[in-house]
């Protein structure tokens, strides 16, 4: 699995709610801001040029532009790092403020079932898109998955 898996398993219209989601301000925060604007080909990353430009990462994602849906992913992460803390720990999984550390192995906190516990520990606390997209991130980055995972009830929204 690739990262844009994690995207296009989403499809369209919830992509385009993470793309309204990403905080201008955690850019900055997070000193992203700049290499997030160019990688996205933006002139000025505000909320309207990001709406405007939803079909067009969509179709970067749909082309498998790897490097532009890790920088995105980023983005989308840091805007939410109140969540990417709370599941890290639920799940018992080390961090520090929801960054690893360069060596961590965290795949003994990962057992059997931990996506719908997490699906549902968190349901109605974050946007269901939010939730499957950092699920699959973790399932990418830490666990080398080799399919996105699909909650079993998408209407946990």
């Amino acid at each position: 699995m690739e990262i844009s898996d994690a995207f296009l398993g989403l499809g369209q219209e919830a992509f385009g709610q993470l793309i309204r989601g990403i905080s201008i301000g955690k850019l900055r925060t997070y000193q992203i801001y700049e290499g997030f604007k160019v990688r996205a080909h933006l002139h000025k990353v505000n909320t309207d040029a990001l709406r405007k430009s939803v079909p067009r990462f969509w179709t970067r994602i749909y082309e498998r532009d790897e490097d532009f849906a890790k920088d995105l992913g980023q983005a989308i992460l840091v805007s939410h790092l109140d969540m990417v803390i709370a599941i890290l720990n639920f799940l018992g999984v080390p961090h520090e403020n929801g960054f690893f550390a360069k060596d961590t192995d965290a795949k003994s906190s990962f057992t059997e079932g931990w996506e719908e516990r997490v699906m549902q520990k968190f349901a109605g606390v974050y946007p269901a898109p939010l939730l499957t997209f950092y699920i699959n991130h973790l399932r990418w980055e830490l666990l080398g998955a080799a399919e996105p995972y699909q909650p079993a009830s998408p209407s946990a929204a």
